[in-house]
């Protein structure tokens, strides 16, 4: 599905390969600078954003060049990756300016509200043979990689079942109106509310899970709203799903994501050995741990001591905890750089933004009825990072 792609026109200009302009610095921009100050080699080549004076305010507290509009934005760093950080609604149209562009994009979730609009924007990257990638890259981490790597050997056996929560407690009660970034941006509430949690936040999991076992084959979901009456403009998206995933080739998995029940953002793979587990999806370094399962005085329990799985060190740049978070963003940037500089497959496929945006949104829209869904789409396995194998 993927088609050939076109090497950084930079070739080995190691200067060049590492340049990004930013489209839009809202929320989310402050924590891609944030882990750009962790990730050497790295330029910004230019910001963009509507609000002239969010643009000023942000590209002063940073020190990043301002540009005047997106032409100039893509004409002033011809060979940059973009990074497109707008709200979840302008992804389509402003991915799409770039793709025409003939620019290479790497773009936060969702790819596009809709799936047509998202299998445009992948059907003509593959023509121009640009890459097309999508946030979350949190499956390039730490955490996910040692889970990859402990599955992989075989540490808990085969995996039979797979539970992965992303609640985030009763948000519409939060201090929301306090939460801004270093350069002073306000969360953005209505938008995070019409959007959804689902396709927020859904993706930290379902990267994991889609690079560790490839496509979902068929998801069985169900989505709604439960708090009718969020502060802000609607209509709002569901604030609670759930899903089972069944996979071509990997164990079935439940998946709940909320903004309703108290926080939890463990997963647990369950395997005929024991239980591996991780407690914390935004968190790259985030312990993952192992209980064997044993039978106490005619018992049956995981060990209640469960040991440490580490992969060996170094891994990957870190970035420190941040609100919620202590994710590097940059780590999908960086891997479609690197893989544009080599001349290699990257990690990132479209396909993978493709099957990602498909899987979410299937979840997401499934409402009381949707019930059994096939996915259309598919995408290969992820090859594990150096350091993971």
């Amino acid at each position: 599905m993927g088609g050939t792609v076109k090497p950084n026109s930079a070739g080995a200009d190691s200067r060049a390969a590492g340049q990004v302009v930013l489209l839009g610095c809202g929320f989310v921009a402050d924590l891609y600078m944030r882990s750009l100050q962790a990730t050497p080699g790295i330029e910004v080549a230019g910001v963009w954003d509507r609000d002239a004076t969010r643009l000023a305010a942000f590209c002063t507290h940073w020190d990043v060049p301002a540009r005047d509009g997106l032409a100039a934005l893509l004409a002033r760093a011809p060979n940059a990756l973009v990074l497109n950080l707008t709200n979840p609604a302008e992804h389509f149209e402003t991915t799409k300016a770039c793709l025409e562009a003939d620019r290479h994009v790497y773009s936060e979730k969702p790819l596009a509200m809709m799936l047509d609009d998202a299998k445009t924007l992948h059907t003509m990257a593959a023509e121009k043979g640009l890459m097309l990638a999508s946030a979350p890259c949190s499956a390039l981490g730490e955490a996910a990689q040692t889970l990859g790597h402990a599955i992989r050997s075989g540490i808990a056996g085969t995996p039979r079942l797979i539970y992965a929560e992303l609640d985030d407690g009763f948000v519409p009660q939060a201090a929301y109106d306090k939460w801004l970034t270093e350069s002073g941006a306000p969360w953005p509430y209505e938008d995070e509310f019409r959007v959804g949690c689902t396709l927020e936040h859904a993706g930290y999991y379902l990267t994991w899970l889609i690079s560790w076992f490839g496509p979902v084959r068929t998801v069985v979901a169900a989505s709604a709203e439960t708090i009718p009456e969020k502060e802000g403009a609607g209509p709002f998206a569901p604030d609670f799903a759930t899903a089972t995933l069944f996979f071509d080739n990997g164990p079935v998995t439940r998946l709940t994501c909320s903004i309703v029940a108290p926080h939890d953002h463990g997963i647990r793979i369950v395997g005929d050995k024991g239980v591996l587990s991780c407690k914390a999806a935004w968190d790259n370094s985030a312990k993952v741990r192992f209980a064997r399962r044993i039978n106490l005085r005619r018992r049956l329990m995981e060990h209640p001591f469960p040991q440490t799985v580490r992969l060996k060190q170094p891994t990957h740049p870190k970035v420190k905890r941040w609100g919620a978070a202590a994710m590097n963003f940059m780590l999908g940037p960086v891997e479609v750089l690197e893989a544009l500089r080599d001349g290699r497959p990257c990690r990132l496929t479209n396909d993978f933004a493709l099957h990602l945006t498909e899987v979410t949104l299937a979840i997401q829209n499934a409402g009381e009825t949707g019930g059994a869904q096939t996915m259309t789409t598919t995408c290969d396995r992820m090859e594990p990072m150096p350091w993971a194998k």
